[in-house]
């Protein structure tokens, strides 16, 4: 066997910089924390989600002010870690249309969230489902969004009959 304990100890050196690599490896290797690599993992918004999510169990407040700049990570970590809320991380959230919308529906419980409305509403897709599904009403506001996209118009047309 040609066993270098030397090699092995600066391959995991470099192996916990990356933090995708990091997170991989406590995750599915050591199933178990990282001390040391932490520091690089916290980082990195999908790292750090997936270490907190597998194997924190739970909120790390360290690796928070990293996720929450990522609207994606923040929306899945309000939703799946915190588990409501995360009036921190909002002001990031509402900057993607998307999760915004997918924050007013899970987190808000298909409530409106008018402060993430004026970056909701410049997608006309997502603008017609957050009036279908949160407003349940016609978004006049939003409608000159809207009919930018003239499939998205029909169906928001059709669906609230406006001739």
């Amino acid at each position: 066997m040609n066993f270098k304990p030397k090699r092995l100890k600066e391959k995991l050196e470099a192996l916990k910089k990356d933090p995708s690599a990091a997170s991989y490896y406590a995750v599915n290797v050591l199933k178990d924390r990282w001390p040391g690599a932490e520091p690089y993992i916290k980082q990195d918004a999908s790292a750090a989600y997936l270490y907190a999510t597998h194997i924190i169990k739970g909120r790390w407040p360290e690796a928070e002010p990293y996720i929450m700049k990522d609207p994606k990570y923040a929306f899945y970590y309000a939703t799946s870690i915190i588990k409501g809320r995360w009036t921190e991380a909002e002001p990031y959230i509402m900057q993607d249309p998307k999760y915004a919308l997918n924050y007013a529906l899970k987190v808000f419980y298909h409530k409106r969230w008018p402060e993430a409305e004026p970056y909701i509403m410049k997608d006309p897709e997502i603008a017609e489902l957050y009036a279908i599904a949160v407003l349940r009403k016609r978004w006049p506001e939003a409608e000159p969004f809207i009919k930018t996209s003239p499939d998205t118009w029909y169906s928001y047309r059709k669906h609230f009959k406006i001739k």
